[in-house]
């Protein structure tokens, strides 16, 4: 299992000099990735391009490039782009990000999702793949067929024969499409005991393809916090969960309440909603239980981390992509320093046995 480090985007401590100095430091010791994120403020395109000049071999991870943000004419240019300054180190993770920020902040319909996807990502892998564009789907029409435009070829070629496309995607037939289209996978709250029901969909839709998931990449982002104590621990994972389950979208569409509550704790995840709508932050932080914040996190101790690390391999994970929830550059660079040194030690008694 290799590693990665999501460095998200700027904001709640984090500016480009942390970023930079956590991607350095994440290469220095051997992590296999990188990955970036934007919301509505830092992009992520603009980061990775400025990472591709100060770093020399980690891979650089879009995680993600909004869909409704740029037209798939302009992701495959920017891919291109920072695959050739980089010298072919970037994987593009595409999302949809949620419908309030796809129709309040960018002005695009969030509807027809599972459509937009896929005709998204043809037009994307056919300008990547030098051809003409021409293209007359549902969703995208190129060039649109009552006006002067003329179906064009991208001018530049992009370092790899192929840059790896991964969905950032929730919901069965979302994943199912991922496992249908994509070359690999960015769930978020992933939970290794929920390993199965997670994979089902991808199967399906990887059969729907005529194809196996043989070199499929399932790489999760995994908020981390390793501590002596393991309360303070969880506590450094409250902030992020409650906003994501109680506040990420409205109350009749939020996809990580129901992630959550598809693992056994529906419960849970109303409270934590109904107080964090409230503005009763505080609160939804408390009532997050801890065994819903050890299944979807890697925190504690480190022999409780070290078994949390173990999970993840044994369920196949590709890439591990590690969030350090600690409130400074140098409190990251030292969890980082010790999920290498624990997953070495994994790895190294899987070899003894």
């Amino acid at each position: 299992m290799k590693l990665g480090v999501s460095i998200g985007y700027w904001g709640m401590g984090v500016g480009p000099a942390d970023q930079l100095r956590v991607a350095q430091a994440a290469e220095a010791l051997g992590y296999d990735s990188v990955w970036t994120a934007e919301a509505y403020g830092s992009d992520a395109a603009t980061v990775l391009a400025w990472l591709a000049g100060q770093t020399s071999k980690i891979k650089l991870g879009a995680g993600i490039f909004q869909i409704p943000a740029r037209s798939a004419a302009m992701t495959a240019m920017t891919a291109a782009t920072i695959d050739q300054l980089s010298g072919g180190r970037l994987i593009l993770g595409l999302g949809s990000s949620g419908p309030q920020v796809s129709e309040g902040w960018h002005g695009v319909r969030f509807g027809k999702q599972l459509q937009r996807t896929r005709e998204y990502v043809e037009v994307v892998r056919m300008a990547l793949a030098h051809q003409k564009v021409e293209f007359q789907g549902e969703t995208i029409q190129l060039p649109l067929p009552d006006g002067p435009g003329k179906a064009l070829k991208l001018t530049i070629h992009p370092e790899q024969k192929r840059i790896p496309i991964y969905l950032a995607v929730l919901g069965p037939k979302n994943v199912a499409l991922a496992g249908e289209i994509a070359d690999g996978w960015l769930p978020v709250f992933f939970s290794p005991e929920h390993t199965a029901e997670l994979r089902a969909p991808l199967e399906e839709g990887a059969a729907r393809a005529g194809r196996t998931l043989d070199g499929f990449k399932i790489c999760p982002s995994v908020n981390v916090y390793i501590s002596d104590n393991p309360e303070t621990a969880r506590d450094a994972m409250r902030p992020m969960l409650a906003l994501y389950v109680g506040g990420m979208g409205s109350r009749e569409q939020n996809f990580y309440n129901r992630l959550v509550s598809s693992y056994g704790f529906e419960s849970a995840a109303k409270q934590v909603q109904d107080l964090y709508l409230e503005g009763r932050r505080a609160e939804a932080m408390e009532a997050l239980p801890a065994e819903l914040i050890d299944a979807v996190s890697i925190t504690g101790t480190r022999e409780q981390a070290r078994e949390r690390i173990r999970a993840y391999r044994d369920a196949g994970v590709d890439t591990l992509i590690v969030s350090p929830m600690s409130g400074d550059a140098e409190g990251r660079e030292e969890q980082l320093g010790l999920v290498a040194e624990l997953a070495k030690e994994v790895e190294q008694a899987s070899t003894r046995s």
